[in-house]
């Protein structure tokens, strides 16, 4: 494949708008369209796409068009200054079915309703008071690994922030069913796939196979999101003060002020409203899904390129040694930890989690030069952007160093934006950010990790970029109980 900035010049945008139907694309089935080599190799196809016709370029999926954006003007231009113009594209919309109303799928005046009502939740300085919790959720897991085994580590991972977000979101100690809910976010997210795809999608009625599995995964979800709600309005009931929040075992600082207590008492400050129980299940329901699974791919490509990059997992280590020595990291150290900040930073850029935001033009609109039809889908990849030849020198190279001395301040708006952008930026990036942070300094002081050759690590592009088989790591202690470093280290 041919490296370059790719494609044809952009066309002059002082003249009227140009016809999006004229924007070449490469050749597709005369049915399908380009769904074939979507499926087979989306992120590969994208970028022969990308380099081939540049700025943007013309797919269909069946009767759909589809225009790939990689230019962050155009980018912006959706996400900042027209966003009324779009809404959320066809995968999330067959999302709805589990995740109702909750903010990645609903649109309008209640998705700003909702917005306004869980931002306090998510406030810098409200999200500073979970890292004791995120810290102490690592901690525990490490706690039972044992020096030179075998580990699905991508599980693990899921593990971990699932139990991070059920305790410092809703104040909830998952029990032992994680691997349950597991298969069924899994089962959930490979339904909606491959509806999205599918040229020719079954109503929902029709009883095959995966329909009832994913209605079965559902109830199991749904299960348990509705005992966590009715756990925490018991609690909210009986609870009194601090003391109370040790009694139910809630995380320092999270009693009362975790984001399902907020949902449960916040009023609309326009009219007084609060949610009904459909509407925080649906909230409870996102947050939920949404709010482990991209930390935990995240911490899973982190894990998977510091393995092969040996130079820049012995520069991480050096800096947790010299910082916190034997101790666990708290958020104070943060500021003295800019290496990890960079791996975190290299690690969203080459395999961003959220990899890509699809949205349907609910209206003509003008991007561009180009003016857009009604029904139109503008896909914007991450993953295309964060490997950018134009803005990125050796974009498929893992080298967190890039991003000191504030490269990053260096960049367009919307080259790297692993949280997307605008009035529907990522509500817990914040969140994720600090766990992401946090979690990588806890383990790697005193873990790590080295990669098994089978199975093949492949990244799969669902609604998050996952690794397809998982991610099977031998951990290794870098310490003794003494603290003295282990000659494994390295």
């Amino acid at each position: 494949m041919t490296r370059g900035t790719g494609g044809p010049a952009t066309p002059d945008r002082s003249g009227p708008p140009l016809d999006a139907g004229h924007i070449p694309g490469p050749p597709g089935h005369w049915l399908l369209g380009h769904v074939g080599a979507f499926r087979t190799d989306a992120l590969g196809f994208l970028t022969q796409v990308r380099d081939t016709y540049g700025d943007v370029a013309q797919l269909r999926f069946g009767r759909r068009r589809v225009f790939v954006l990689a230019n962050p003007a155009y980018i912006r231009e959706v996400l900042v200054e027209k966003p009324g113009a779009f809404r959320k594209d066809r995968a999330l919309q067959l999302a709805r079915r589990v995740l109702g109303d909750g903010l990645l799928t609903s649109e309008g005046e209640t998705h700003r309703r909702h917005r306004r009502m869980m931002q306090p939740a998510f406030h810098a300085r409200q999200v500073s008071r979970y890292a004791d919790a995120m810290v102490e959720a690592a901690e525990r897991l490490a706690e039972g690994w044992r020096d030179g085994e075998e580990r699905l580590l991508s599980r693990d991972m899921m593990d971990v922030t699932l139990r991070i977000i059920a305790r410092t979101m809703f104040g909830y100690q998952v029990p032992e069913e994680t691997e349950e809910i597991g298969r069924a976010i899994d089962t959930v997210i490979e339904a909606v796939i491959a509806d999205t795809l599918a040229p020719v999608r079954p109503p929902d009625w029709w009883p095959s196979r995966r329909r009832r599995a994913v209605n079965q995964a559902i109830r199991t979800l749904d299960g348990v999101v509705y005992r966590i709600i009715g756990q925490r309005r018991k609690a909210s009931e009986a609870m009194a003060g601090p003391e109370s929040a040790a009694d139910e075992g809630l995380p320092t600082g999270v009693a009362g002020g975790d984001l399902l207590s907020m949902l449960l008492a916040a009023r609309d400050e326009t009219d007084g409203s609060g949610m009904t129980d459909a509407e925080v299940r649906d909230q409870v329901m996102t947050i939920f899904l949404a709010g482990h699974e991209t930390t935990a791919n995240t911490l899973s490509w982190t894990w998977h390129l510091l393995a092969h990059h040996p130079e820049a997992e012995r520069k991480l280590h050096a800096e947790l040694d010299r910082v916190l020595g034997d101790r666990a990291p708290t958020l104070d150290d943060l500021p003295h930890l800019p290496y990890v900040t960079c791996v975190v930073r290299e690690s969203m850029r080459l395999l961003p989690a959220a990899w890509t935001l699809g949205y349907e033009a609910v209206e003509d609109v003008t991007i561009g030069p180009w003016r857009f039809r009604r029904g139109d889908t503008l896909l914007m990849s991450q993953y295309l952007m964060h490997r950018h030849p134009k803005y990125f020198e050796e974009p498929d190279a893992f080298l967190p160093e890039r991003w000191e001395n504030d490269f990053i301040k260096t960049l367009p708006p919307f080259v790297y934006f692993p949280f997307g952008g605008g009035p529907r930026v990522c509500i817990g990036n914040q969140f994720a950010l600090l766990e992401a942070q946090l979690l990588v300094a806890a383990f790697a002081r005193r873990w790590r990790f080295e990669e098994l050759a089978e199975p093949i690590v492949v990244p799969q592009p669902l609604i998050t970029l996952r690794p397809r088989y998982g991610i099977r790591m031998r951990v290794w202690a870098r310490h003794t109980s003494g603290g003295a470093q282990d000659a494994s280290a390295g």
